[in-house]
Order: structure tokens, then sequence, then C-alpha cells
């Protein structure tokens, strides 16, 4: 490797992203590690990630559509307050305009439990719903999408600045990730592909109807 100029990537440093030792209200599993999903806007998980750069870290907030795994909000920031999930929140919100009745998924983190957070879901008629503690499995889809972005992108590249590393984030989120990525759960699609091949085939069955 040596002579070829290759290395590994070496493992990152280890940030706990989700502190549950709070008093606030803890909600139960609805989700419980179902991840097949009819249409989209039915399930939408949550979680956040850091990403470090010379600056200092970044944080990534990122909301999932479980139908298509498309990534339908998220958010940057140099700290983990509850600001950095609201803002991935309202951008979802803003973006789909969901019907009522959403299971809404996330960890216990005190971010997610907070009441300004709550407020809102509770304000959209949102089911809550929130993994079991210290699980990673009952959130895998977000876990795994987190996991993606950092070999596709992270662990690929030397961030100098929190500015350039979050330019880098959006592109890959909205043009990469969401656009071009296949998954082989969306039988080789994009998210966005997928959800347009749902729309267009939902239009051509109300048209026989």
């Amino acid at each position: 490797m040596k002579e070829m100029g290759l290395r590994a990537t070496p493992k990152e440093r280890y940030i706990n992203t989700t502190d549950s030792n709070h008093n606030l209200r803890i909600y139960p599993n609805l989700l419980n590690q179902d991840f097949n999903v009819e249409k989209p806007n039915q399930v939408w998980v949550t979680d956040i990630t850091y990403i470090w750069t010379l600056e200092g870290w970044v944080y990534l907030a990122t909301v999932m559509d479980l139908f298509s795994r498309k990534i339908v909000g998220w958010s940057t920031a140099s700290h983990m307050k509850k600001e950095l999930v609201l803002k991935a929140l309202n951008m979802a919100l803003l973006l789909r305009q969901p019907s009522k009745r959403l299971i809404h998924h996330s960890d216990r983190g005190s971010q997610y439990c907070s009441t300004d957070y709550i407020d809102v879901l509770e304000d959209r008629k949102f089911e809550i719903s929130m993994s079991r503690k210290g699980n990673p499995y009952d959130n895998a889809c977000i876990e795994s999408f987190h996991a993606t972005i950092k070999k596709d992108l992270i662990y690929r590249r030397r961030f100098n600045t929190r500015t350039e590393a979050i330019k880098s984030i959006n592109h890959y989120i909205s043009s990469f990730y969401n656009g071009r990525r296949k998954h082989s759960s969306l039988g080789n699609c994009s998210p966005n592909n997928y959800e347009q091949a749902y729309h267009l085939n939902t239009q051509e069955d109300l048209a026989t109807n």
C-alpha cells in the first residue's frame, strides 16, 4: 500500500450525539423496526451525526422519508442544540406538506424530546415514536444514511473550514444522494426516481379507474 500511495481510512473519533439523560417525556417505539412503507409521507426518521473540520465539528441533522429513503430535510451547525433539529424538521415540513398521522421516529435525545420540538409534532397531529435506549437498530435506515455519506464524502475529504464542509454536504444530499445514488432496496433507483415512479403509477391507476 505504501508503494502504491494507498492508506486505510482512519477511524473517526467517536462523539455521542444522543443525550438521553434528561427528565423530558419519552415516547413508545411505534415503528418497531418495520421499515416497509407503502407511500411517501407515512414515516419520517431522524437523527444527528458529526463531521470534523480543521475549524472544529459540524453537526448534521437529517430527516428521511422511509418510503423512498429520500432526505427531505436537513440542517448543519457548529452545535447540537434543539435549533439544529428544528431547522431540519421545518425544512421537511415546508417541502413535503405532509398530512396528519405521519409517524415521526427519532432517538431519545434531548433535542427530539424538547418541548419546542414536540410542540411542532403535536401541532401537526403526528404520531411520535422513539427508539429504545441504546438500540441503534431501531433507527437503522437513517444510521445507514449517515454511514453512507461518510464513506462517499466525509472520509474522502479533509475540510479546512466548516463552510467548506457544509457546502459539500448540501451538494451531496441534494444533487447526488437524492438525485443519483441507487439503492438496492429501491430496485436500484435513486430516491427521486423511486418517488417519481410511484407518482406516475398512482396517476395511471387513477386514470384507469
